[in-house]
Parts: C-alpha cells; sequence; structure tokens
C-alpha cells in the first residue's frame, strides 16, 4: 500500500478544520485550507499567539502578515479555548514533541492535549497527529485517550490518523501544497478519512499501510540526514586535521552523476527534528532489545561539533596571544538555519553557552531574532547588535554560525580581526578567517 499515491482532492465531508498548535507546522497548514476555502479554527495554549493571529499579524518572520490578515478576513480564528473543537469536522495536532533531559521522548503536549479535547469529540471526526514520533504512539497512547475521553470508537464513530508534517521553513522551491503528504490510519475507514481531508489541500497524498509505518517513515526521513550529516561533520574534522579543504572535497564529489549527494558540515544539528527524532527511535529500539549503535554515533558526533568550534576559536584567539575569557566575541546569526528565526536547538545557543562558561564576553547580530527569545533551557539577556565597521572591529573574534542572506559578508570580510567561518562562506585562503 505504501507505493500507492493518490492525488486530486476530494471534499468528502470536511467543511470546518481545527488545527491545534499554531507554530511553525500548524499556521503554514492553516494558511493552506484557507486557500482552498475551508473554515478553519486555530488552538493555541499562548494567548499572546491568539491575540497575534486575530489581529493579522504573523509570529513567524518567514510567514507575512499579509497572509494571515487575509485569512483573518476570510473568516480564520484563533482561540485558546478547547470547547470550539466541537464545531469542527477535523482536528489537527501539530504540536512539538521535544527529549527530556535524559533525553527520552516527552510525550506531554500530545497527550495532555489529547486528554483535553477528547470530552469535545463529536461521531464522525478526524483526528490527525503531525507532531513527530515514535512508531506505535497514534495506536497506543493517543488511541486509548482519545476513545475513553470521548465515548466514541476508533474506526466506527471516530477516525484517527498519523501524518507527519514535512515543513521546510524559507525554502522557495517547496510549498505545503506541493511537498507530498504520508498518512497512515488505524484503520481502513481511518485512512480513506485521511486521504479525504489532506488530498483537498495537498497535490500528492501517500496512503501507508499504517499509522506505525507513517511514523517510521518520518524518522526515517530526518535520521537518513542526521547520519548523513554526522558523516559529513566527522569528515570535516578529518580534512581539517590533514590540511584539506573539505568544502573543496564535498563540491568535487557532486560532480559524480551518480552514487553521491552532497551533505555540508556546520557547527551542529538544529531544528525541532533532526537533533531530537533518531533518540525517538533508539528509545523505542530498546523495548525490542535493539541497539542502534550507527544512528546513536551519528548523534555523537553532531552534538559534540560546538565544542569542536570553540576550540577552533580558542586556538585562534591563542595564536594572538589572548584567552577566551575577557575577549570580545561577536556572534553571526543565532537562528538554526539561515533566512528564518526560528531558534529551536540552535546550535549557535550551545556554543554562545560554552563560551559564556569561559569567560567571554558575548554580543550577537541576527537580522531575524531582534532580541534573544524566551526559552525553556536557555537564556541570554541580549539583543541584536548592527553589522558595522565599528561593531567588526570592536570585536576580539566573529562567529560565523548561520550564514543569513543578509549578512554583508565583504564588510565582514574586510573589518573583522578574526572570523570563524562555520558555513564554508569564505572561500580562498585569508590570515584572519578560520574554517570550524
Amino acid at each position: 500500500m505504501s507505493s500507492t499515491k493518490v492525488q486530486g482532492k476530494s471534499r468528502r465531508h470536511y467543511s470546518t478544520v481545527g488545527i491545534v498548535g499554531l507554530g511553525y507546522v500548524g499556521l503554514p497548514l492553516m494558511l493552506r485550507f484557507m486557500e482552498e476555502g475551508f473554515r478553519v479554527i486555530g488552538f493555541d495554549v499562548d494567548p499572546d499567539t491568539v491575540a497575534t493571529l486575530n489581529s493579522g499579524k504573523s509570529q513567524i518572520a518567514h510567514i507575512s502578515h499579509e497572509r494571515v490578515e487575509i485569512a483573518c478576513r476570510q473568516g480564520f480564528e484563533a482561540t485558546t479555548d478547547p470547547a470550539r473543537s466541537g464545531e469542527v469536522d477535523a482536528l489537527i495536532l501539530c504540536l512539538p514533541t521535544p527529549l527530556n533531559r535524559h533525553r527520552e521522548p516527552d510525550l506531554s503536549y500530545v497527550l495532555e492535549t489529547a486528554t483535553t479535547f477528547a470530552p469535545y469529540l463529536h461521531a464522525g471526526q478526524l483526528v490527525a497527529l503531525e507532531s513527530t514520533t515514535y512508531p506505535g504512539t497514534t495506536e497506543e497512547e493517543l488511541l486509548p485517550i482519545l476513545e475513553s475521553g470521548s465515548g466514541l470508537t476508533v474506526g466506527d464513530t471516530l477516525f484517527l490518523a498519523y501524518s507527519p508534517e514535512r515543513e521546510d521553513p524559507a525554502n522557495p522551491n517547496f510549498t505545503t501544497r506541493t511537498i507530498p503528504k504520508v498518512c497512515g490510519g488505524v484503520t481502513q475507514a481511518c485512512l480513506d478519512a485521511g486521504v479525504a481531508l489532506y488530498s483537498a489541500i495537498i497535490d500528492e497524498v501517500v496512503p501507508m499501510s499504517s499509522p506505525r509505518a507513517a511514523e517510521m517513515t518520518k524518522l526515517l526521513e530526518n535520521i537518513h540526514r542526521a547520519v548523513n550529516i554526522g558523516l559529513v561533520n566527522e569528515m570535516k574534522i578529518v580534512a581539517d586535521r590533514m590540511g584539506i579543504d573539505i568544502y573543496e572535497v564535498i563540491n568535487a564529489a557532486a560532480t559524480k552523476p551518480f552514487g553521491f549527494v552532497p551533505y555540508y558540515p556546520g557547527p551542529g544539528l538544529g531544528g525541532h527534528c533532526i537533533p531530537i527524532d533518531p533518540f525517538y527511535l533508539t528509545w523505542k529500539a530498546r523495548a525490542y532489545g535493539l541497539n542502534t549503535r550507527f544512528i546513536e554515533l551519528a548523534g555523537e558526533i553532531n552534538t559534540d561539533m560546538p565544542r569542536w568550534v570553540i576550540t577552533k576559536l580558542a586556538d585562534a584567539l591563542n595564536d594572538r596571544g589572548k584567552p577566551i575569557r575577557g575577549s570580545r566575541i561577536l556572534v553571526l546569526g543565532i537562528a538554526y538555519k539561515k533566512n528564518v528565526d526560528d531558534m529551536r536547538e540552535s546550535p549557535s545557543v550551545a556554543m554562545m553557552e560554552l563560551l559564556r562558561d569561559k569567560g567571554a564576553e558575548l554580543s550577537y547580530c541576527d537580522p531575524h531574532v531582534p532580541r534573544f527569545p524566551k526559552m525553556r533551557n536557555h537564556h541570554f539577556d541580549l539583543e541584536t547588535t548592527h553589522l558595522t565597521p565599528e561593531t567588526l572591529q570592536g570585536a576580539d573574534a566573529v562567529l560565523l554560525a548561520t550564514d543569513h542572506d543578509a549578512f554583508d559578508y565583504d564588510l565582514l570580510r574586510e573589518h573583522a580581526p578574526l572570523i570563524i567561518d562555520t558555513r564554508g562562506v569564505f572561500s580562498g585562503h585569508y590570515p584572519h578567517i578560520v574554517r570550524a
């Protein structure tokens, strides 16, 4: 069944959709449903997010205020009231699934939300989970809560599906509509309901044999990237020790027209998916008596990259007769990837904490993050600074952590006394630029 592709659009009985969680996944999904003429009610526990959206403003940098304003004029509304989920035909859960401090899956956002919304569900509704999670979550964890809380039976009076998000923020080549959508239902009726809903807004829906298969598909996608990034990060360390430019090597290897896909190194992994998802599978695999050694090794390499970068920075300062303690370090880019404001699991934060612990005086410049945001486990009382000749010359070292297009790299190369380039932005050899 997983090789079958369903194309076209079917409205079935859906006209009103509820989306729970209005962040990087839920907000673009809401906009897509609104574009196709659905009525959408958005749910979020954060009253500030609800107020911002209801005023026609976007809280995400790469999603324009204009798109949200148009959606509001067309009838979109956001609320913190779970009782209003009784008004919708389908309820889509777009909630975070982080790791706890023991690097174990934290499903509390999903399970607590399911418990809260279950009493308001009615016969004929579809519930779809989009959060990345381990195989078995939909059937083993979500299903019992929904059935016990609603009094409905999944597959008969209530439909339950898993369809993982595939958002790539700020990527102009792909949109919510054009990225194929995987979907697995608990029963055939659940699958039919999920395919009917998503095929109304997505060009291609790929039905799966079960939610477990769909959950594993999402993990494979992200583990594939994590493992390959871990490989190229290790290759970077080896090439650095040998005095070889890893970017020259990658670009040369990429000229091979078959059997090679280029991945590029960096200061570590960021975003909600790639740093976290592999550990969901390693945790679940242990229940089957399995150790995912390959995946865990890649995770160790990627997790250690911020520390390796700071070692390179310390060595470069030492060559100039300066310790990290007391040095003024300007960090360029604190979002996890270029041209977005997403700070989730950003390696920039890990590097900033390492530098702070070593006594550095920190500042940062990121046009997408005007003030360091409130984060669960990290805090810096900092605002972005402007990139000028004076700010660059006033720093002992500039750590290029995220290569935003908005940065003036000619200005940076001309005025920064020392640059630690973690993204391979600068080609050629300059005495004040260090690849890391």
